[in-house]
């Protein structure tokens, strides 16, 4: 499949003879062709460039920054050099005497988890049972130290907002196989994470692909269901009359995606109506399901629910769900406070990988685990009390369960502090190409035009991280 409808042999050439007035034109003419090459419905299933091996993803996004050194990536050394004057090349000194940054060892202890001999840190105790189905990788680097603009980079390929999000690059390519469900569904906390709904944003694609969002706590989605004593005859009235207006609106402005998608979602707003009920009703799942998720009970009922929901959406067919943690930002006290994050998501998460595992949607079912970037080795002194980690775009750990990936494995690896990749060092624009290939995409095909050229998640390209793939 090859997204952009233009012979780029021929007309490539004919771009290239300048920047004037016939350039702008043909711009605008390649635009148009691409608004009338897509299919009739925009969200229809289809077959991607490559063999895939994920149907579907599931993204569970850390925000905030979890720290790789206290979870997955035990550094010895720092042990050594805890409270010693932070540097980047000569003699430590006692940071109680400097007043200046220093090392900081994990408060958690490491253990090896399961056959693959994992690392994980011994809080980690229901993922420890699920160690072998993981994937982790230490090499993936970023630009930014800024949580906006990383978050930005690691859900769109852009720091700066304004890009479609890979959800929604992905059913662009895709499609999605339930017409009556939205492709794209991103389960946010209550207050958004940093840069707001431009993490999930259809960007300068068409706005079918934006995500849709379901609310954590009440409705779900606010306004469902009609008023009292309006009918679905009603509403079918309704939506027929306003589809003839907007035909003919739509006849006199082409080129305007806008009107197109509108029409579309009040159609699927309709269809979700009988579909989305059912599927949020998780009380409808068996209570040993619960219990597995955590589900009822404090921390992990929130992300419990949020777990199980994912599995559900994707059971129906979904093709791309994406879900927000609370913060991972730890200057302070990080024994405290990452040790209450991983209570909170532990359970829940472990208990997603062993439910899909068990109703055979985990080999192709991608799971990817990872926040915007890691967490640095050292911190800021005060009294002599070791708090929390800074910002690292250098060193963090991404995992990955199913989906194709090299699972019982650790790929790549940090220095002896933690401070930096040094082996299987790639950029997110990798992982980026990466994740796309294992749902089937090929990177450099993915395109859309827009603003005077084809644009592409990896931004200007990458290449696949192999070692990654099973």
């Amino acid at each position: 499949m090859t997204t952009y409808p233009v012979d780029l042999a021929r007309r490539s050439f004919l771009y290239g003879l300048g920047a004037s007035l016939g350039s702008v034109a043909f711009s605008s003419l390649l635009a148009a062709e691409q608004q009338q090459a897509a299919p009739a419905s925009p969200l229809a299933a289809r077959q991607g460039h490559l063999p895939a091996k994920a149907k579907r993803c599931i993204f569970l996004m850390m925000e905030g920054g979890p720290s790789h050194i206290d979870n997955f990536d035990p550094k010895p050394k720092l042990k050594e050099l805890h409270l010693k004057e932070f540097t980047r090349g000569g003699k430590e000194k006692s940071a109680m005497e400097s007043g200046k940054r220093y090392y900081v060892e994990s408060p958690f202890k490491f253990r090896k988890a399961g056959q693959s001999g994992a690392d994980m840190a011994e809080n980690w105790e229901h993922l420890a049972g699920v160690a072998d189905e993981i994937c982790f990788y230490r090499g993936c680097q970023v630009d930014s130290v800024n949580h906006p603009t990383a978050c930005y980079q690691m859900n769109t390929g852009a720091r700066f907002g304004g890009d479609p999000a890979i959800g929604a690059w992905t059913t662009y390519g895709l499609g999605t196989v339930n017409q009556d469900l939205p492709g794209f569904i991103v389960l946010p906390e209550v207050a958004y994470p940093q840069g707001g709904p431009a993490n999930w944003s259809n960007g300068f694609l068409p706005a079918h692909y934006q995500g849709t969002t379901l609310r954590p706590k009440g409705s779900p989605i606010l306004d469902l269901q009609p008023p009292k004593g309006i009918t679905r005859d009603h509403q079918r009235d309704n939506l027929d009359l306003l589809a003839m207006l907007n035909k003919k609106h739509a006849a006199a402005h082409p080129g305007h995606s806008e009107l197109s998608a509108r029409m579309a979602n009040y159609e699927l707003a309709f269809r979700m109506q009988t579909q989305v009920p059912g599927i949020l009703d998780i009380a409808k799942e068996t209570q040993d399901t619960l219990d597995m998720y955590g589900v009822g009970k404090e921390p992990t009922d929130a992300l419990g629910r949020k777990c199980l929901l994912a599995r559900r959406l994707v059971e129906e067919g979904v093709r791309f769900v994406q879900l927000y943690a609370s913060t991972w930002d730890s200057h302070d006290y990080i024994a405290r406070a990452h040790g209450n994050l991983i209570r909170q998501v532990d359970q829940p998460i472990a208990a997603l990988i062993a439910d899909l595992r068990q109703r055979g949607l985990l080999d192709d079912t991608l799971i990817i685990w990872c926040g915007e970037f890691g967490r640095s080795p050292d911190n800021g002194v005060r009294g002599g009390v070791a708090y929390g980690r800074d910002h690292n775009p250098k060193a963090m750990t991404i995992w990955f369960a199913g989906g194709g990936t090299n699972s019982g494995h650790t790929i790549g690896a940090t220095d002896e502090t933690g401070a930096e990749a040094v082996e299987c060092v790639h950029h997110v624009r990798d992982l980026h190409v990466t994740i796309l290939r294992l749902l089937g995409l090929d990177d450099n095909k993915l395109t859309y035009f827009h603003g005077g050229r084809f644009k592409q998640l990896s931004q200007f390209g990458g290449k696949v991280i192999e070692e990654l793939i099973a």
